[in-house]
């Protein structure tokens, strides 16, 4: 379900003068899907009421010449908890896709997948956090209620069930969506994964139709993890990787290549 109500999207950004602000400001105030800009050049954030994905958010920033890091995001109402699942997969495959519990019945999920073939591909949360294989270990569709796979508006569905999200000509999908059965308590710890295919959304004649969607190998995958939400990031660099916030601009978001170590995280089990 696609989903249009302004969220809360904090950035920080390389601003080392109000010039720089007013920049900003010009290139986000009045644009479709903004609500309200403010800029705060001493502390280098800048605070969003959006209802554009936060990517497209990011590029107008980026499009005055000031690098710019999602570091929270958030709603109208009370804090009811936020997650983050780093993706990455097989060749250039990575994305970051964010999960903000909005009330106690709706679910944000905003993210940006780079490297996939253009078209549709199934999004699903997976019982496991579990990368010891990549995404082979990650189990089956998260599904607590013991129901067939439907499509994410469907009642009968896996509650992992996220429905397609569709790539681009330059490989890249972008998308903000809505959902009244995922909550950001229960999927933590478990795992995110895109697939290669178009979800059937249970409507399919293949015999995996009511079991997955019959969309293919798992491409790419990412364990789920707690975030910040609005003002709660205060740190300039990851603890677990060594990484700054604008080191991070130029590394791979998730796999080879990220960390500053040698070794890799050890993965998560649920």
């Amino acid at each position: 379900m696609e989903f249009d109500r302004p969220t809360k999207l904090e950035f920080a950004v390389q601003m080392t003068c109000e010039s720089c602000a007013e920049k900003v400001r010009a290139a986000l105030e009045g644009k479709p899907g903004i609500t309200s800009v403010s800029t705060d050049v001493g502390k280098e954030e800048v605070l969003v009421e959006s209802a554009l994905t936060s990517a497209e958010v990011q590029v107008l920033i980026e499009s005055t010449g000031c690098r710019a890091v999602l570091k929270g995001i958030g709603g109208s109402e009370q804090d009811l908890g936020a997650a983050v699942a780093m993706l990455a997969g097989a060749g250039s495959i990575q994305g970051v896709v964010r999960f903000l519990q909005l009330s106690e019945k709706q679910c944000l999920i905003d993210g940006t997948i780079d490297g996939l073939e253009p078209g549709p591909h199934g999004l699903h949360v997976h019982t496991l956090g579990d990368l010891t294989q990549d995404c082979l270990s990650c189990g089956e569709h998260y599904n607590p209620f013991g129901r067939q796979h439907g499509g994410p508006g469907d009642s009968e569905r896996h509650v992992g069930d996220l429905g397609n999200i569709v790539a681009g000509p330059d490989g890249r999908a972008s998308f903000r969506l809505e959902d009244g059965q995922l909550k950001v308590w229960d999927v933590i710890g478990r795992s995110l994964v895109v697939d290669a295919g178009e979800d059937d959304l249970g409507c399919g004649g293949h015999p995996l139709s009511k079991q997955t969607g019959n969309s293919g190998e798992r491409l790419a995958c990412g364990i789920i993890a707690r975030s910040a939400g609005i003002f709660q990031n205060p740190k300039r660099i990851c603890a677990c990787d060594g990484v700054t916030l604008w080191e991070e601009r130029d590394r791979p978001t998730a796999g080879k290549g990220r960390s500053k170590a040698s070794a890799e995280t050890p993965a998560a089990h649920l």
